[in-house]
């Protein structure tokens, strides 16, 4: 009965669909803020997950003695009463019979009236928090931790926030037919069938909540995952192999990318000087022999091998040529090679 009076409560309320109603009476002091649940999947067949509660809180798990100083703000939330009509024939129908034990002969549907007042929800300070944790770690000695750390379907979240009541509350069923006036008889001693149940809980129980996930690392640091698209669990030994392949993979690739602009500039340059040279219409004699200027030969005559030319024959174009001037030197060469066209005259430009 109490988890099919949390279950609508949630629907209701809604939370961007963050909110988790609270399975069990017995275990509703269990989620409180900075409490630590476990959330594990069923199987492939079913994708709603089921979270388990634990004795810990998140203090409990990390190393050092060191209290965790986010605070945790309180608001009324909304005054909640609510009745409704459920048909026998449904899964929630099924589950608060067999929940309660409530005699259904001659019924085809249950009333149900839950009746919480006002609620408050607690919450903890994110950011706060968020500030502290970069200075804390997991402690992997904890049997928390080492079980939840064997199982691959299991994730460690912490209660970021709870809703409780505020005063002693109840939940009622009463089986009947469904067009009828549906009364409630509590505590009726005229009710030999057991047509009607009642619970009376009290004030400050926890209803609902909603949680964070955690991702932990392998060297005990970890990170709340404050949206729906990062996911918890534990970073394994693969999961870190392929991180540190995947980061040298992007460093290569911004290596190579440096390389190749760099290329590219250099080609630029030249293509510039090329294009000048070639927009401004020369004789192969109009510099190199002219008198007073340097004089294009032929280095071969002189038992210089042939070799790349110093203007593009560097980088990854290799182009060779056999000719050269004497009265250029270079890095201690006392000459340099140079194509006869343009790349001799273009050098020599460029000198002036």
């Amino acid at each position: 009965m109490f988890a099919a009076a949390t279950k609508s409560f949630v629907k209701q309320v809604g939370d961007g669909g963050r909110l988790v109603p609270v399975p069990s009476l017995s275990e509703a002091d269990k989620y409180q803020p900075l409490s630590l649940v476990v959330k594990k999947k069923r199987c492939f067949l079913f994708p709603r997950y089921k979270f388990t509660s634990t004795p810990f809180t998140l203090r409990d798990v990390l190393l050092g003695d060191r209290e965790i100083s986010a605070g945790i703000s309180s608001y009324q939330l909304l005054n909640y009463e609510d009745e409704s009509d459920v048909s026998l024939y449904g899964r929630r129908g099924n589950h608060i019979v067999n929940d309660v034990g409530i005699n259904v002969a001659g019924s085809d549907s249950i009333a149900v009236k839950a009746s919480f007042g006002i609620v408050t929800k607690h919450e903890v300070e994110v950011s706060t928090l968020l500030k502290e944790i970069t200075t804390r770690k997991i402690n992997f000695d904890h049997s928390l931790i080492r079980q939840s750390r064997s199982s691959r379907r299991a994730v460690l979240c912490v209660v970021m926030e709870s809703i409780r009541t505020t005063r002693q509350c109840s939940l009622s069923v009463h089986a009947g037919i469904r067009g009828e006036a549906m009364r409630f008889h509590f505590m009726d001693e005229q009710n030999p069938k057991g047509r009607d149940k009642a619970i009376v809980f009290p004030a400050h129980t926890t209803i609902a909540f909603s949680v964070f996930e955690l991702f932990i690392y392998l060297d005990g640091a970890f990170d709340l995952c404050v949206t729906s698209v990062s996911k918890g669990g534990f970073e394994r030994e693969e999961t870190a192999t392929f991180a540190l392949l995947y980061r040298l993979r992007n460093i290569l690739f911004e290596r190579n990318r440096r390389v190749m602009d760099a290329i590219s500039r250099s080609q630029l340059y030249l293509d510039d000087l090329f294009s000048d040279y070639y927009d401004k219409p020369l004789r192969m004699t109009d510099i190199s022999l002219k008198e007073g200027t340097h004089i294009r030969v032929n280095l071969l005559n002189h038992n210089i091998p042939k070799g790349p030319c110093i203007l593009c024959g560097m980088g990854n174009f290799k182009r060779e040529t056999v000719y050269g001037c004497f009265q250029c030197s270079v890095d201690g060469q006392k000459y340099v090679r140079l194509h006869a066209v343009p790349c001799f005259d273009v050098w020599h430009k460029r000198m002036k």
